[in-house]
C-alpha cells in the first residue's frame, strides 16, 4: 500500500493536487472523468492495482481539478467475478483512504427489481443487501482503517442522501431512493432470484459497490451510492438480458447522470 500511495503522490505531485472527494464510476458512467482537468494514469501502471477487464470500464485512475475542486476517479473498478478476491477489489478505497479521501461516490449500472423503476432511472441507494456470500473485511483486521467489527447502520451518508436528492430536484431529475442488492455474477440473475429479491425489500440488482461500501465505511468515510437502472431485471420483462443493453442505456442517461454528479461534487 505504501507503494502505490508513493507511486500516486509522485505523478501528481507536481500539481500539488490533494483530493477529499472521490468518485468510482462503473458500466458505462467513465465519461464523466472527462470532465476532470488533472493527471491519468492506467490501473496496469499502479502497483497493487489490477486491471479492468470489462467492457465499459476504462481503467484509469484520475486525480485532478473539477468546479475548483481536487477530486480522484476511477474510470472502472475491480470486480469480485472477474476472478479477483475482495481484498484486491477493496484495495482502491484503502489507498484512497491513505491519499485522504473523505468523501466516497460510488456509481453502478444495476437492473431495476422494483417494478415502478424504467431504464434510464438513476436510483439514489439508501441501503443495501450483501448476498455476494462473503465480506471483505474477513482476515487480519488492519487498526489503521478502522475497528475489527465496523457500524453499517448508516452504510449511506444521510447528509449526502439529502444532498443528491436536492440536486435532482433543482435540476428537475426525478430521483428514485432504494435498496441495491449485490450478487457475485457474473451470469445475470433468475427471475425465480428476482422475485426472492423484490420480497426481502431489494429495489436494484447488481454485482458490485457493496463490497467497497463496507470498506470505506470501515475506514471512516462518507458514502454517497447512485445506481443507473440499465436494464429491468430478468423475468420482469420477456426479453433476455445482455451486457450491449447496459451500455447503450447508460450512454441515454449520461446527460442527467453527468449533471447530478456534477452539481453533488459542487456542493459537497
Amino acid at each position: 500500500m505504501n507503494k502505490t500511495v508513493e507511486f500516486i503522490q509522485n505523478q501528481i505531485k507536481e500539481h500539488n493536487f490533494k483530493p477529499e472527494t472521490a468518485i468510482i464510476l462503473g458500466s458505462g458512467l467513465g465519461d464523466f472523468a472527462e470532465k476532470i482537468n488533472g493527471v491519468r494514469i492506467n490501473f496496469s501502471d499502479i502497483p497493487g492495482f489490477a486491471a479492468s477487464s470489462v467492457a465499459g470500464h476504462a481503467g484509469k485512475l484520475i486525480i485532478g481539478e473539477l468546479f475548483g475542486k481536487h477530486v480522484l476517479a476511477m474510470q472502472g473498478r475491480f470486480h469480485f467475478y472477474e476472478g479477483h478476491s475482495l481484498e484486491k477489489v477493496i484495495y482502491p478505497i484503502r489507498i484512497m483512504k491513505l491519499l485522504g479521501i473523505k468523501n466516497l461516490i460510488v456509481t453502478n449500472a444495476a437492473g431495476g427489481v422494483n417494478t415502478e423503476y424504467k431504464p434510464g432511472d438513476l436510483m439514489v441507494i439508501n441501503d443495501h443487501i450483501n448476498f455476494i456470500g462473503t465480506n471483505p473485511l474477513i482476515g487480519k483486521n488492519f487498526d489503521e482503517f478502522g475497528p475489527r467489527f465496523p457500524d453499517m447502520s448508516k452504510a449511506y451518508a444521510d447528509s449526502l442522501i439529502e444532498l443528491a436528492n436536492k440536486s435532482g430536484e433543482k435540476l428537475g431529475i426525478k430521483l428514485q431512493n432504494g435498496v441495491y442488492a449485490a450478487l457475485t455474477g457474473p451470469s445475470y440473475e433468475t427471475p425465480a432470484e428476482i422475485r426472492m429479491l423484490r420480497l426481502l425489500g431489494a429495489d436494484a440488482v447488481g454485482m458490485s459497490t457493496v463490497p467497497e461500501v463496507i470498506a470505506a465505511n470501515h475506514c471512516g468515510m462518507n458514502v454517497l451510492g447512485i445506481s443507473c437502472i440499465t436494464n429491468m431485471a430478468c423475468g420482469i420483462l420477456d426479453q433476455p438480458l445482455n451486457h450491449e443493453e447496459v451500455i447503450e442505456t447508460s450512454n441515454m442517461a449520461k446527460a442527467s447522470f453527468i449533471g447530478l454528479i456534477s452539481e453533488v461534487i459542487k456542493n459537497i
